[in-house]
């Protein structure tokens, strides 16, 4: 019987310690880095791609999303025309053309 009293008398064990704010911190950081490894390139390549669309012109040469590579033929307000093979024209999106090719580069393929 005298076991159970000992249990009962005997010092309550320490709470474990408050970690603070360091959990919260580690989040924070881990936020920051993913802000600069993930997000901040994905915008400056958006800002990129929106000045090239933006400076398609006539006779540029040009690659689309899907591997089409032409001329633009016309440029609209949302669309351009590319002539992609003699006498085959197809209209697309500006927002599909990819890069634009150095000149003289449609005679090269």
């Amino acid at each position: 019987m005298s076991f159970l009293i000992s249990d009962a008398l005997a010092a309550p064990t320490p709470a474990p310690a408050d970690p603070g704010g360091l959990p919260l911190l580690f989040l924070i950081g881990m936020f920051v880095i993913m802000y600069f490894f993930m997000i901040r390139p994905q915008v400056k390549r958006q800002k990129e791609h929106k000045k090239l669309v933006e400076a398609l012109k006539k006779g540029d040469e040009v690659q689309t999303m899907g591997g089409l590579v032409g001329r633009i033929t016309e440029v609209g307000e949302n669309f351009v025309k590319v002539e992609i093979a003699d006498n085959t024209v197809v209209t697309i999106r500006r927002t599909a053309v990819e890069t634009v090719l150095p000149k003289g580069s449609l005679k090269e393929m």
